[in-house]
């Protein structure tokens, strides 16, 4: 029977989940699977997973002593992606640098199919992350705390914590996942945290400061006034430019 290893669909989850599989079923068949996916299958033993820091943190040292920090920064990136198979793949990626004579040179191995499918996770969040960094449109809510939302397909705040702390770090910000309820927080003179948050107070993030709403309006303006006419191209635009980025930008808000 193949082993099942149900946690949840965060780092810590992940990697206690590949602490137990790894103590528990190293050289057997085994997937990660995580609890808000109830794809249950015959024949399989399912083991719940406890979610533990010292137990994530025991995996983190294996995988970046036997496998180097370029295989654990794949990894972990993999991990934020929101594929339901990156946890299994990540796992047997492991398994398989076992069967080579240099470990540390796993992720060269792109013809293994474990190891093409952690690297495509991992290009496929860091694309994303690099996107979101340009398309992100604060505004300055009363008091002088600049808020913006979001709305990645991959857990990608974590990617955007050494970017906006270096751009804005005399001020405070919040960046919210509405995706995943998660808010990246920055306070001046603190390090950058996440929390959980299922909703903001609409009421609350809709005050603006008495200049945001001239200024949004003077973004408008200038998005339109430098457009030419002649030239529109609405397919190009939607590639560079994908439509789900949109509904968190100033300039396609109506004012």
């Amino acid at each position: 029977m193949r082993n099942v290893y149900i946690c949840n669909n965060t780092i810590k989850g992940v990697f206690s989940a590949f602490h137990d599989a790894w103590k528990e079923s190293r050289d057997m068949e085994v997937e990660i699977q995580f609890r808000e996916n109830n794809d249950y299958q015959f024949f399989c033993n399912y083991i719940e997973v406890e979610e533990c820091d010292k137990k994530a943190q025991i995996f983190e040292h294996l995988v970046c002593k036997n496998l180097g920090y370029e295989s654990y920064y794949r990894i972990y990136h993999a991990l934020l992606c929101n594929d339901p198979k990156k946890g299994t793949a990540v796992f047997r990626m492991v398994q398989d640098a076992r069967k080579i004579n240099n470990s540390k040179m796993i992720m060269e191995h792109l013809g293994n199919e474990n190891v093409m499918k952690v690297f495509e996770l991992s290009r496929k969040v860091l694309g994303e992350a690099h996107l979101t960094r340009g398309f992100i449109r604060f505004r300055e809510l009363e008091g002088g705390v600049l808020f913006a939302e979001i709305t990645p397909k991959s857990q990608i705040l974590t990617c955007l914590i050494e970017y906006f702390s270096n751009r804005y770090p005399m001020e405070n910000w919040v960046i919210y996942d509405k995706t995943h309820k998660m808010s990246l927080v920055h306070q001046v003179g603190k390090p950058c945290f996440i929390m959980a948050l299922d909703e903001v107070n609409q009421r609350e993030v809709e005050k603006i400061s008495s200049m945001e709403d001239d200024y949004q309006e003077l973004w408008r303006e200038f998005v339109t006034s430098i457009a030419i006419k002649e030239r529109k191209n609405y397919k190009l635009q939607r590639s560079l430019l994908p439509l789900r980025y949109r509904e968190n930008m100033t300039e396609f808000k109506k004012s």
